[in-house]
């Protein structure tokens, strides 16, 4: 067994696949909060650089990480959930999968206004945004306590420390691709 410092650099900085969960979680937070606070400015202020930028921000995160989020959680959380699960947790499961539908194709009608806002574009409305922000930040918040309450304890006690890091491993691979391609 190789014991060198860069191995064990490695196993340092390998994080629980859960922790990227928990951190994107976090990190959604802020995105729907900058996303309410950008309608907020822009109904009483009207358009700027500073929420054109907000804008751009809430677009890069939720049409990058946010996917590769529900991406993963198909992939690592709910395959383990489901495996010898009782009736309710795959009721349960099957909810937050079709949350995931109903998330992406809100988003992808509430991004259309929040990429022309962006781009400095007169193909938004306000209102539009006002109500569909609403019901986009209602749905996630609902769907993150469900996972967090219910979905993620189950899948952390099914899943030992290796399988763990071995997840949190292939996700930041494929965030690190990401990035790369994006260069």
């Amino acid at each position: 067994m190789n014991t060198g410092s860069s191995g064990a650099a490695r196993r340092h900085t390998t994080r629980d696949g859960f922790e990227v969960l928990d951190e994107c979680h976090r990190e959604t937070l802020v995105a729907l909060e900058t996303l309410n606070d950008l309608v907020a400015r822009l109904q009483a202020e009207g358009d700027s650089d500073d929420v054109r930028a907000m804008a751009g921000r809430v677009v890069q995160f939720f049409s990058t990480t946010a996917r590769e989020h529900h991406e993963d959680e198909e992939r690592h959380v709910f395959p383990k959930v489901l495996a010898g699960a009782d009736p309710d947790t795959v009721q349960t499961v099957l909810r937050l999968q079709q949350d995931h539908s109903w998330l992406e194709e809100d988003w992808l009608e509430l991004s259309s206004h929040l990429k022309a806002l962006a781009a400095g574009h007169s193909m938004w409305d306000v209102d539009f945004l006002r109500e569909a922000s609403e019901v986009f930040t209602a749905l996630s918040h609902d769907h993150m306590a469900l996972e967090e309450s219910c979905i993620y304890p189950q899948a952390r006690a099914r899943l030992r420390a290796g399988e763990r890091h071995e997840m949190g491993r292939e996700m930041a691979a494929r965030r690190r691709a990401r990035r790369g391609a994006r260069t």
